[in-house]
């Protein structure tokens, strides 16, 4: 009974930080509707800047702590509202989902190049030693006061929800903007306050949780994550549901961690379990919501398009792809090139994000996870001969096991099947490919065997890839492949259909589709392409631990591809080498993570423009394809400094230079040449109608005429009748605008 309450209270106080830290989420998104992945990080930052203050400077624990929640904590708030979230109008799902990501990894960064993660770190309780017996059972000051601090946030958020005018307003704005307006509400200030509110509790909720383990950057933004379940049994709407839900995780945990390792059988294969706990209990409590109404548009008709890819475009692309692996080859040394191999199956893991994320609007966070099934299969099932057809093998395992995934969640949609997502990604990290080996029909059988799987490249008869270059290209040659897959379902009956889910799921249910046949489809489709990804990967690296498919991982591989342009191959490119390639890192050597960051700080600009920079890049270039010459200078300019560097004159990296230094200059010749013509086009537009109007009876009214100027009201339109009475330029501005009689106030009969 006394170890039953030993693990009940230590329960009890995780339960509290949970508590806290779920409190404020779902805060956030009752209150804005975004889902903030970036609130556990920005528990992380208080804590490493409490423990700065506190225990590296020596400040009192009140100070350090006063400063972090009430001066720090707001202000990055407001600064979060004003210059991202209040921008994120008119986006995704997924572009909220991956603004906040990047939000998240712009923290993680930013800390890892202030604080050295190499270095260790503790934080001690805000009461440290005091404790209270209860019948032999020692409870420390400090789990008592943060299960007592989580109480009072449940009660306090409750009551200004529900009990002021500021909280209906706050809940009102995310239901209809415009209708809380008309009715006196300030959707800017109440956001701010949001935003306030929900920073200052995962500040708090970090500074509590920081003692419980080594302050780690990842370590403590993903152990904050794990509240998010209980937010979830408070289905994101309800603050006491939701400490409810953390008291069910928090002993869930406990109980596993204590009673677990008392089992006399199996427990070895129960090892992995506790860190799985948090995900399972997300997981469970997802299937048990009730099933939500079908979603009657989408909000981003407007901001975010799919065109339709030309197989021209796609031919050009691949002999682009096949150019650039080429020129690599010939330019990387060869521990780079080797290093860069695994780049081309990562891409693919990329691609198979564009239909089911680009294309349906389907929040997938296990991509890479499905992936680690593809490579399991391949490294098992490839044998000592590399076998290639352990690739369609893994294509089809994965495209089960995605399948799979996909069917409990197929009565859920945007958020919440993103949660199901992370939650079974989380399960397979922590305790899947955590397990030992086992034994299936007298066969032994181990996953992840001896902690990092081996792989043998692919060979048929005579004919084998084992070298970096062949493997290099043979790694180029299937991402192209795989690109025209795509392209294939962009431009195919199914692809349309998955549009069509993507913006409308009630207008897809009328018209008759079958909603969850084409979800099982694209999970399938995406899942095979991923496993096909994972396994040349594997096969490229050779030797591979399960860190490489982590969660995490996945989470930046999801976020570069966005921050790129989800629907653009290219974007899987870049990915691919930013996570399999030492390029990047090489580029800006140190111990400041400066890719990360700069690919957070790309990320969080989303919200201007969520098509993504490559889009907005080849726009750009646009100008140099209209001018046929400049191109072919260009081109000439590019062959010239590789033979250079075939001839040991330049280097890799001076080549790379030099070609970002052409294109420039030829971006900005192009420009020039353009704004020129232009310039002459709008002079002779000008003499002609000057001509015009020297010549009787030959000026063209339509050219000539001055454009009318915008109509004025004495306040906003919505407001006028509402807040601001009516005026009698206000009424003829109406019916100036409607084409109405004019009339006055007082023609009408107003008072």
């Amino acid at each position: 009974m006394q170890q039953f309450l030993i693990f009940t209270v230590a329960g009890l106080s995780s339960a509290g930080i949970y508590a806290i830290s779920a409190s404020g989420l779902t805060l956030k998104y009752t209150t804005t509707g975004v889902f903030d992945w970036a609130h556990g990080a920005m528990g992380m930052v208080a804590a490493f800047v409490y423990w700065q203050l506190r225990f590296e400077w020596g400040w009192p624990a009140p100070v350090a702590f006063g400063i972090c929640l009430f001066v720090l904590a707001p202000l990055g708030g407001i600064a979060l509202q004003r210059l991202v979230m209040g921008r994120l109008q008119g986006t995704s799902d997924a572009t909220r989902l991956v603004v906040t990501l990047a939000l998240a990894l712009l923290l993680i960064g930013v800390v890892q190049g202030i604080w050295d993660p190499s270095k260790p770190r503790t934080s001690q309780p805000l009461f440290s030693g005091n404790v209270v017996d209860l019948n032999g059972v020692r409870l420390a000051y400090n789990d008592l006061i943060v299960l007592a601090i989580a109480l009072g946030v449940a009660v306090g958020l409750r009551v200004i929800m529900y009990r002021t005018r500021r909280g209906v307003a706050m809940r009102a704005t995310v239901d209809d903007p415009t209708l809380a307006e008309l009715n006196g509400a300030a959707p800017d200030r109440s956001a701010t306050t949001a935003w306030i509110l929900g920073t200052m509790l995962a500040a708090l909720a970090g500074v509590l949780v920081a003692p419980t383990l080594s302050l780690s950057a990842i370590s403590l933004t993903l152990l904050i994550i794990n509240g998010y379940a209980a937010a979830v049994i408070g289905r994101l709407r309800s603050v006491p549901w939701t400490f409810a839900g953390a008291i069910i995780l928090g002993l869930s945990v406990s109980y596993t961690i204590g009673y677990l390792p008392r089992l006399d059988t199996g427990a070895q294969y129960l090892r992995g379990l506790p860190g799985a706990v948090p995900a399972i209990v997300l997981f469970i409590a997802l299937l048990l919501m009730p099933r939500p109404r079908l979603r009657l548009h989408a909000t981003t008709r407007v901001r975010e398009v799919s065109p339709k890819p030309a197989w021209t475009g796609t031919a050009l692309f691949g002999v682009g792809v096949i150019a650039f692996a080429v020129v690599l080859v010939s330019t990387l040394s060869a521990s780079d090139l080797f290093a860069s191999t695994g780049a081309w199956g990562l891409g693919i893991v990329g691609l198979s994000l564009i239909p089911i994320v680009g294309y349906s609007g389907k929040l997938s966070l296990c991509q890479l996870t499905l992936a680690a099934v593809g490579a399991v299969v391949v490294s098992h099932a490839g044998g000592s001969g590399g076998n290639p057809l352990s690739l369609l093998l893994a294509g089809l395992v994965a495209g089960v096991v995605g399948v799979l995934v996909a069917m409990p969640a197929l009565r859920l949609s945007g958020i919440y099947l993103a949660l199901s997502t992370a939650a079974f990604a989380i399960i397979m990290d922590n305790w899947i490919f955590a397990l030992p080996s086992f034994t299936i029909f007298g066969n032994d059988f181990a996953i992840w065997s001896t902690g990092s799987l081996n792989f043998t490249r692919f060979s048929v008869g005579g004919w084998s890839v084992d070298g970096t270059t062949a493997y290099f290209m043979f790694g180029a040659v299937a991402f192209v492949m795989m690109a025209v897959i795509v392209t294939g379902i962009r431009r195919s009956t199914f692809g349309l259909r998955l549009l069509a889910l993507k913006d409308s799921e009630a207008a897809y249910a009328t018209l008759g589709m079958n909603r969850q046949a084409a979800v099982l489809a694209v999970f399938g489709v995406s899942a095979a392409m991923a496993g096909i990804g994972g396994g040349i990967f594997g096969a490229a690296v050779q030797s591979t631990a399960p860190n490489r498919f982590d969660f995490f991982n996945g989470l930046t591989l999801l976020l570069v591809m966005v921050v790129f342009g989800l629907r653009s191959p290219v974007s899987a490119v870049i990915a691919g080498f930013y996570l399999g390639s030492p390029l990047f890192t090489n580029l800006f050597p140190g111990t400041v993570p400066v890719p990360v960051i700069m690919i957070g700080v790309a990320g969080v600009a989303l919200g201007r423009d969520p098509n993504g920079l490559i889009p907005k890049l080849s726009s750009r270039l646009d100008v140099i394809r209209r001018r046929p010459t400049i191109a072919a200078a260009l081109g000439v300019g590019v062959a010239v400094a590789w033979v250079l560097v075939l001839t040991d004159i330049l280097t890799g990296g001076q080549w790379f230079g030099a070609t970002a230094a052409l294109v420039v200059a030829a971006l900005k010749i192009a420009e020039g040449d353009e704004r020129s013509a232009g310039g002459h086009e709008r002079s002779s537009g000008t003499a002609t109608q000057r001509l015009r109007q020297a010549l009787p009876g030959r000026r063209s009214e339509a050219h000539d005429a001055p454009a009318p100027e915008p109509t004025r009201f004495s306040a906003p339109v919505e407001a006028l009748g509402l807040l601001v009475p009516f005026t009698d330029a206000d009424v003829a501005a109406l019916d100036r605008e409607l084409a109405l009689p004019s009339a006055t106030r007082s023609d009408r009969g107003a008072p």
